[in-house]
């Protein structure tokens, strides 16, 4: 039935039912006959091969080792065998305390922050057990065993040839009671507080980094371990900077003369002004790269991005009659029309209209 030889060894037979199960298992082939009998044939199949003493029963008289001319798989020891092999994926591993949920949180930071990192404290409203009751929810600081599920916490249903087992509906798979409730906490064995944890902040982060603090989330209503908390970086927006990856983009205006004849300037960046130098003949929008002024890459602090720096031109809008003088003698000594674009374009347009016509 499993398609192994007498010389298997255990872990080709869990392998050979594993597949077989995972293939013809009742849920996945509902309303199929056919397939849960080879579901069926393989699952006794292998508890007999598993089992040292009905396999060497099996192996020295067939079937009628087994007590006759077939064999009846027993409902419990299957159940061991599918929480061994397959764990919760058909829900049949006893259910043991619940951990605890874990908890999420959105944390505001500046700009230079994030470039650099920090350590920070934080608040979260977290629960913990109640003092009045030690956790219990019990004023006696007692329990009662859940009477529906004998403690275990879970409700074993037979379905079909094996037996499946949820979490109790009377005690919500705890398996016990509070034996009288306890006022502070009405029973349920906690109280709210606001817990002050450290943060570390690595460099790099960026708004969507997510920050795990293990063991930090809510506690285990049932005695299981806490959750964890995941705290979500939001990082504030600059007002010089824009992030691009690793590398960080300002603007610097200059005016018309910097540009043209060319002149050193200082630059803000992350590590504060550094001096940069505009050659004569300037163009707006050239950019200019600040090699290693950008933000540290996540996990690998000492590797920087750069800082792009585009320059742009500032045109002055009031000018005295003695600059507006200057310039016209500086246009007429390039041999420069004080207006050629929009000669040139309203020439077009009345070529383009000419034309038309």
């Amino acid at each position: 039935m499993l398609g192994v030889s007498k010389t298997a060894g255990e872990a080709e037979l869990k392998s050979a039912f594993r597949k077989i199960a995972m293939e013809h298992h009742p849920d996945r082939n509902p309303d199929n006959p056919a397939s849960e009998e080879i579901f069926k044939e393989a699952a006794e199949a292998y508890e007999v091969l598993s089992d040292k003493d009905k396999r060497a029963r099996y192996d020295s008289m067939g079937h009628a080792g087994l007590g006759g001319g077939g064999y009846a798989a027993d409902f419990g020891s299957m159940a061991d065998i599918f929480s061994e092999l397959f764990g919760d994926l058909f829900g049949t591993r006893h259910r043991g305390p619940a951990r605890g949920a874990d908890l999420r949180m959105e944390l505001s930071i500046g700009f230079e922050e994030a470039a650099f990192g920090k350590q920070t404290e934080i608040k979260v409203p977290k629960t913990r057990a109640c003092p009045a009751c030690e956790g219990t929810g019990s004023k006696s600081k007692k329990r009662q065993t859940c009477q529906q599920c004998e403690g275990s916490g879970n409700i074993h249903h037979r379905q079909g040839f094996f037996s499946i087992s949820r979490p109790c509906p009377l005690c919500h798979g705890r398996g016990v009671f509070a034996k009288d409730t306890c006022p502070p906490c009405r029973g349920e064995g906690r109280e709210p507080f606001e817990a002050t944890l450290n943060l570390s902040i690595p460099p790099g982060v960026d708004t969507g980094t997510r920050l795990r603090l293990q063991g930090e989330g809510a506690t285990s209503p049932d005695g299981g371990p806490p959750g964890d908390l995941y705290v979500f970086v939001r990082v504030k927006e600059h007002p010089l900077f824009v992030r691009e990856g690793n590398d960080v983009l300002c603007e610097l205006p200059i005016s018309i003369v910097q540009a043209a004849l060319g002149t050193e300037l200082e630059v803000p960046t992350l590590d504060g002004p550094v001096k940069m130098k505009i050659p004569e003949g300037t163009q707006t929008g050239t950019i200019f790269r600040l090699r290693g002024k950008g933000i540290a890459r996540l996990n690998n602090p000492q590797a920087r991005g750069d800082q792009h720096v585009r320059v742009m031109l500032e045109t002055p809008t009031r000018l005295s009659e003695k600059q507006r003088k200057l310039l016209m003698q500086f246009a007429e000594e390039g041999g420069e029309e004080v207006n050629p674009q929009s000669r040139s374009f309203f020439q077009k347009v009345k070529e383009l209209f000419e034309k038309k016509i």
